[in-house]
Formats: C-alpha cells, structure tokens, sequence
C-alpha cells in the first residue's frame, strides 16, 4: 500500500516517511533514531524484526483471526472438569444485563461526573459480601485473590510492623509468586508443612515457625487442594497469642453451609469474587475481595476504596461516597501511599453485588448443598475404578478434591489427552505443582455439572484406565 510512492502501514497512524519526515523537520531531527538517543546502544534491537506481512483489511485480520480461534475447544464445547482458582459456575441472565449497563460497564475509576448509581451499586456489594462473610468492611475489589491476599499480609505487616508472614504450604503455587513478588522486599513469605494424610495444616510445625516477628498467618478455607481446614480456630488461636493477624483465604460460593471465617478468629477475610455471577475470561474475570473488622486500625491500611452511606441536608435523602479517601495512593498520598492501586475491577464487584441479591442466603446454601453432594457422587465413583483414589487426603471437601492415578500406571498427561479425544476437559495436573504427589490431578465439580456428565468422566476414565 503506497501513498505518493511511499510505503506505509495500515495499523500505524503517520507511518508514511514523507510524513514522518515533516514531522522530524518540525521537532528539528534527522531520523526516527533521534528519538530514542537517550536509550544506550546495547539495549537497542539492531536486526529487522521477522514478522509476516500486514493484513491490508480489517475484514483480512478479522477473517484470519476467527479461523485461528476456532481452533480452540471451550466450556461450552467440552465437559470441563478444570477448576484451581477460576471456575465453572452458572451465571444469572441478570449479571450479565446489568453489568453491560453503559453507566457501569463504561465508567471509569468513579468520579462525581461519571457516577450514575455506581457509588450506591459499589456499596450494596460492599454490604452484601460484608454479610456473607459477617465481617463489617469490604473494600472496592482488588485485581484478583492472589493480590487480595497480598495486600492482606502487607496489610498485617504494617499494622504490627512485622516482616515475615506464614503462608499455608497447600497454596496455588502461581498464587505463591504473585504474593512473594508483590511483598518483597517488605515482608518475608514462610511455608508451612501440611499433614499428609488429611492436607490440613501441620499445627506442630506452625508452632515451631511462628516467632514473635511473625505478622500475619494465612491459610484457606477450602484450601486450593479443596479439602476443608477444620483446624481455623486452633490456627487463629496460634496466631493472636503471639500477636500476629489470622488471615483466611475464601471461596465465597462455599459460605452457603461453611461458616466464614469470622466465626473461628479471621482478622482479615479475602478471596475471589469470580464464582458470584462471572463468567470465565482468559485472562479476565477474577477480582479479589477484602474485608474486616469495623476497626480504625484495619480501615486505614487498606488501600482500595471504601464507599460509605450518608445522610444528606434532605431529610430522607442519602448519598454515598468514599470512607477515608485520602489514605489512598490516588488521593493526596500519592507517590506516599501505603500501595499503588488503580482502576481495579470494580464492573464485578458490581456484578457480584447482583448475583448475591439474586440468590439471598437460602439461595447460597443451595448452591453450597448442590455443589457438595455432587462432588462426594464424583469422589465414590471415582473410588470404584480400578487403581483410582478418588481423594487423595482423608479429608471433607468442597468442590475441588485431588484424584490420585498413581496406581493405573498411566500419567495424568496421558489420561487428560485420552478425555480430551473424548470432549472432557479433565483435572489440573498436579505433577509439577506438587511432585511429592506423583501422578495426581485436581478436579473440580460445580453446580452446573449433570448427573449424565459425571457419569460420562467415570464411563471415559474406566475405558482409558482398564482399557
């Protein structure tokens, strides 16, 4: 494509060189190079990069593009049996006609001019979440769980201003590198040992690692393994006699029928909103969610936005607005703030807002009680194939439970390609992760799993397994 004999790029404003020529004349420079002089010359790419010529369309890169999507097998495709730390859930029409909404779904980090109900949106989410976890404060959301529980411990860190933090040795390991990145070099992560048997929390060696420059313990409930921790208050009870935060780690669709955290000595309750009502993105979807205590101490270390409820000078009238605006980063703290938050995905905390109205806590338990049977349906007849532990730990679990393989000979690669031939997404394989493991997957089953489709990944497993 040529103007005037010169070459240009479709996708690249000004990318003409009579005009880029016109453009350096006006700035006084020679070439394009002048522009980068302050980058020293053994940074600098020197090769012409090898990439495949321009589409000369946008209906070219469109056509192009969808044909190299279509490659891929989605959720609505296959049966997926995938969980570990994004999930399955069935999503309300209404989330979804609501959060696309123009006055949420376009606004921006929620200033006065662009606010049409979103402050009062953002505080009934607040509020609910707040009652589902019977806490008293709920933050505007975080990027996601593992920078909730970060900004969790950072927050213990500086309320007791401590450096180390104990973190339970069952965590999602890509969790692990995100809440070591973002607490280095304040804070010091720690693992602790687990029981083998159950996968609950090895108390002894806890009691043998936390010290007086301990600020926070954290561990979850469930635990990224699934199981229940059925220890919470003996952990939070270690923590607080030698002055450091309990913080809990919660799946929020399991608070139907578990107690929270709250009820057994969580100073800080944090999670993933993603099963409230949001869809499953690549890349996008999860959002983290903090709460606590109504206590000066724990409100002026968070970081995000609070929003508060006020009565205005009409009687009868309220408003809503920030709690505290001027602790953040983005109010006059600035470059002073405790962390750096920016826009955040405040679209789910909205959304979640409406998924939790929708079901209530009757709805909740439901969903609680319909994800449980299923997932001991699932474990019993997983038991039943030959050389298959349907759970590797002695433990209850949730929706998520660890499938030992370690005695069908077969790696769990193999077996996910044979149910992959078969339209099953199957576990995450946890050979890496957890090689103390073997052979072991993580499975995970939600309400939106049928009775037939269970049946089709025992039916499959057997045929792959006994041959």
């Amino acid at each position: 494509m040529t103007i005037d004999g010169y070459k240009n790029h479709p996708y690249i404003p000004n990318s003409v060189e009579k005009v880029q020529k016109e453009m350096l004349k006006e700035l006084g420079l020679e070439t394009l190079e002048d522009l980068h002089e302050g980058i020293p010359e053994e940074l600098k790419f020197k090769s012409k990069i090898d990439l495949p010529e321009p589409y000369k369309s946008e209906y070219e890169l469109r056509k192009d593009m969808e044909k190299t999507l279509r490659k891929n097998k989605t959720c609505r495709d296959y049966i997926n049996f995938l969980g570990a730390g994004c999930w399955q859930h069935y999503v309300p029409a209404i989330c979804d006609e609501i959060n696309s909404r123009s006055e949420f779904l376009t606004a921006y980090a929620g200033e006065p001019y662009n606010d049409h109900g979103r402050f009062q949106t953002l505080f009934e989410y607040q509020s609910l979440v707040a009652e589902l976890v019977d806490m008293d404060v709920v933050n505007v959301p975080t990027f996601d769980w593992a920078q909730a529980a970060a900004t969790s411990i950072r927050m213990a860190a500086r309320i007791t201003g401590r450096e180390e933090a104990l973190v339970v040795g069952t965590i999602d390991k890509e969790k692990l590198l995100i809440i070591q990145n973002y607490c280095d070099p304040i804070v010091d992560i720690i693992l602790v040992d687990y029981d083998k048997k159950t996968g609950a929390m090895d108390l002894d060696d806890l009691k043998d690692k936390i010290s007086e420059n301990t600020a926070a313990v954290y561990f979850e409930n469930p635990s990224f393994l699934g199981f229940i921790e059925n220890q919470g208050q003996k952990i939070s009870d270690i923590a607080h006699n030698i002055g450091a935060i309990s913080i809990v780690g919660v799946d929020p669709s399991s608070l139907g029928i578990l107690a929270p955290p709250s009820h057994y000595g969580a100073d800080i309750i944090c999670g993933d909103l993603q099963p409230l009502g949001i869809h499953m993105n690549y890349g996008g979807g999860q959002s983290g969610f903090i709460s606590t205590r109504d206590e000066e101490k724990f409100v002026m270390e968070f970081p995000s936005r609070l929003f508060g409820i006020a009565p205005t000078i009409v009687e009868g009238e309220y408003g809503f607005g920030d709690v505290a605006y001027e602790r953040t980063s983005f109010g006059n703290l600035r470059e002073k703030g405790k962390e750096f938050v920016g826009t955040q995905t405040a679209l789910w905390g909205i959304t979640a807002g409406v998924y939790l109205s929708l079901m209530g806590p009757k709805g909740m338990y439901e969903l609680g009680q319909n994800i449980m049977q299923k997932s001991q349906y699932t474990i019993n007849e997983l038991n039943k194939i030959k050389g298959v532990k349907g759970s590797k730990f002695n433990s209850i679990n949730f929706k998520e439970f660890v499938v030992d393989f370690n005695d069908t000979n077969k790696t769990v690669e193999e077996i996910n390609k044979k149910l992959l031939e078969k339209g099953i997404f199957g576990g995450k394989d946890l050979s890496k992760d957890f090689p103390e493991f073997g052979q072991c997957a993580l499975y995970c089953v939600t309400e939106i799993h049928l009775k037939e489709d269970i049946d089709k990944l025992i039916d499959s497993l057997k045929e792959t397994i006994e041959g």
